[in-house]
């Protein structure tokens, strides 16, 4: 009989493959950009971390204490900005800044997004 597995689990033997972790990671950044939503960074982040070895793995090649990175990549307090850049630099990755280079027609749906969230940005302001 063949075990069943979570989408979860299927995803970290994906991304334990550095290739892959590296798209998914960007990705989630490119999400990221458009959607806004933190949330699913660190929950990437730490899938990430998790299928290239656990915390304590990270953490030992990052020379620092688990406790300490496990805080970084689930804390609201810390800015997520640095949790992914310890990790990162960790697993030998770079955060990489690059032009825009959309389509006509994904450029037209970039901008749509990006006026419905000024759009609710000044109703919650109201």
């Amino acid at each position: 009989m063949s075990k069943t597995r979570t989408w979860q689990e299927c995803l970290i033997e994906q991304i334990a493959d550095e290739e892959d972790a590296i798209a998914y990671l960007q990705a989630i950044l490119e999400d990221y950009q458009i959607y806004k939503e933190p949330t699913v960074v660190q929950r990437s982040l730490r899938t990430v971390v998790e299928a290239q070895g656990g915390v304590n793995e990270l953490a030992k090649q990052a020379d620092m204490d688990p406790q300490i990175l496990s805080k970084m990549i689930s804390s609201e307090d810390i800015p997520l900005i640095d949790a992914i850049g310890i990790v990162l630099k960790t697993l030998g990755y770079q955060l990489s800044i690059q032009p825009i280079k959309l389509e006509k027609q994904n450029f037209d749906t970039y901008t749509e997004v990006l006026k419905r969230q000024n759009t609710s940005a000044h109703v919650a302001e109201n």
